[in-house]
């Protein structure tokens, strides 16, 4: 096996440090930026079981990726709680050494049957998403009419359990900038980290258009007049959050801003869909086929050597591109088979 490199680093320096898992690609919701209904309606054809990635499959996928020096796992979905058992996949995924950190994104309203479980088996964080404040304005997004009080539930069972939760608010034009300000006011002083998402072209079907956009600026303007914030250093190399304090001491919020403010040049990521393709960039327009190469009968040196391989290749900067007007009709891959 050919010598690796230590860390394993890509075509243009970047380290491996994070795995993003997704178990699932279903969910309960059809948010209008992600799954919107028109086109995830009931007809839709999600994958069959025997198509995704087993637990057993994505261990060993993991431990491979540790080896190369993956730390963090994120298991996205979908929604990664409607993927039975999830709890004994954590529990293992913790057991392999050199993963330091495993956290889930979820949005929500399973966690009051689930954080528990998930504590036990070393879950440590989860990452709730949540759009707006405003029943009408939630309803509307999330496309099931479901109310706000099952993900606040979720949220409180989180706590209880003793997850570290963090927000994620996905802020558009048109759809919930009125949300801004009653989110913050919301959560500030409630130990829960709130995250604005600017508006992403993540997949094909969600409409994007820069115009949509509400940029970081913007966001912080808008809180700093009412609740002044202050910059607050990034707690890890490759961060995507840019981070604020409040400066009464109500805590922090982020903003994840690719759109505006690019931060290809520092990504350390890889994502696993859930059935079984490997995939460098969130904007990625096609996948490798590890789930394949696994059941064809690939052995764990091979596997090692196909995933350095597969990394030491890789050149993406989707973002920048974007600004640079480079990638304007890329196809890509849905942001269910992947995450976020």
């Amino acid at each position: 096996m050919p010598e690796k490199t230590s860390p394993t680093t890509d075509a243009l320096g970047r380290s491996l440090k994070d795995l993003r898992i997704s178990v699932i690609d279903k969910c309960n919701f059809r948010c209008t930026y992600c799954m919107p209904k028109e086109i995830f309606g009931n007809d839709y054809a999600f994958l069959p079981e025997t198509e995704l990635l087993s637990f057993d499959e994505i261990i060993r996928i993991t431990n491979a990726f540790a080896k190369l020096g993956v730390e963090k796992i994120r298991i996205t979905g979908g929604e990664p709680l409607l993927r039975k058992n999830l709890d004994q996949l954590i529990a293992a995924l913790t057991e392999i050494p050199g993963i330091k950190d495993i956290a889930l994104t979820t949005n929500g309203i399973l966690l009051p049957k689930r954080a528990v479980k998930l504590k036990e088996a070393g879950l440590k964080r989860v990452n709730i998403s949540l759009d707006a404040i405003d029943d009408d304005v939630f309803t509307e997004i999330n496309g099931r009419g479901v109310p706000i009080r099952p993900v606040l539930k979720g949220i409180e069972a989180a706590q209880k359990a003793g997850l570290q939760v963090k927000i994620n608010m996905v802020v558009k034009k048109g759809m919930n900038e009125s949300q801004i300000l009653p989110m913050a006011r919301f959560f500030k002083g409630k130990d829960i980290i709130l995250r604005y998402i600017e508006f992403m072209d993540v997949g094909n079907h969600n409409g994007w258009d820069l115009k949509n956009v509400i940029s970081k600026k913007q966001i912080i303007k808008q809180i700093n007049e009412e609740m002044p914030l202050e910059a607050a250093e990034e707690n890890y190399y490759g961060e995507v959050a840019s981070r604020f304090r409040y400066k009464d001491g109500g805590g922090e919020i982020g903003v994840i801003s690719s759109v505006t403010d690019s931060f290809c040049g520092t990504c350390t990521r890889i994502r696993l869909s859930a059935d079984g393709k490997l995939y460098t960039c969130l904007f990625a327009s096609s996948g490798y086929d590890i789930r394949g190469k696994l059941r064809e009968g690939l052995t764990e040196e091979q596997l090692e050597r196909n995933l350095a391989s597969l990394w030491h290749r890789r050149t993406d900067r989707y973002s920048d591109e974007r600004a640079e007007k480079k990638n304007e009709n890329r196809k890509k891959i849905e942001m269910s088979y992947i995450g976020g």
